[in-house]
């Protein structure tokens, strides 16, 4: 492999790794369970690395940047539901996962709705922590029930947080997609169409 290519193929073994924490995951066992979370840290370690890569060796390409924002959304959107599943997330601690997924879905149409458009909503810092929050609360679920004790409350917390940071973002995002949707309205409406 070409060290051009090495960014994207992060990328894709982050994608490639999904199914296999998955399955680790709903076979349980504490042995899946630390090979879940170990493939998990992985995973999570190409998210910083394949854009740290691409920009320090300059070659951010296309399908980098297509690829990218995908994988990190089903890392998390295909474990969320999972953790429901096997109660990890249970009663109330659902709201978490709903917060998540809702932003997500919704950020996405929203720069879907505005890419024609040329309007770039680009990413906050605080959007970054949101992305470190989830990725840190996931890998502790994913653990808790091997190391035991208070570690599934500090799990579910830390997923609680993650949410919050998550939907604090989604409304930034909202709220800037917003004022470019009035700016199109405005502009629409001075050139009578």
């Amino acid at each position: 492999m070409s060290l051009p290519m090495l960014p994207t193929a992060l990328t894709l073994l982050r994608i490639i790794l999904i199914p296999i924490i998955l399955a680790c995951l709903m076979l349980g066992g504490t042995q899946l369970l630390i090979i879940a979370f170990g493939l998990f840290v992985l995973a999570a370690i190409t998210d910083f690395l394949d854009g740290y890569l691409a920009r320090k060796m300059g070659v951010v390409t296309t399908l980098g940047r297509f690829l990218d924002p995908i994988a990190d959304k089903l890392l998390i959107a295909c474990l969320l539901p999972v953790f429901c599943l096997l109660g990890l997330l249970p009663g109330w601690w659902v709201v978490a996962p709903v917060i998540i997924l809702f932003r997500e879905i919704l950020v996405s149409g929203l720069r879907e709705f505005l890419g024609p458009y040329n309007v770039v909503i680009h990413v906050t810092q605080l959007a970054k922590w949101k992305t470190t929050l989830q990725l840190v609360a996931c890998a502790l679920l994913i653990i808790a029930p091997v190391l035991g004790g208070v570690w599934l409350l500090v799990a579910q917390s830390s997923m609680a947080v993650a949410a919050l940071i998550t939907a604090i973002t989604g409304y930034e995002y909202m709220i800037q997609g917003f004022k470019h949707m009035r700016d199109m309205e405005k502009r629409n409406d001075q050139n009578g169409l």
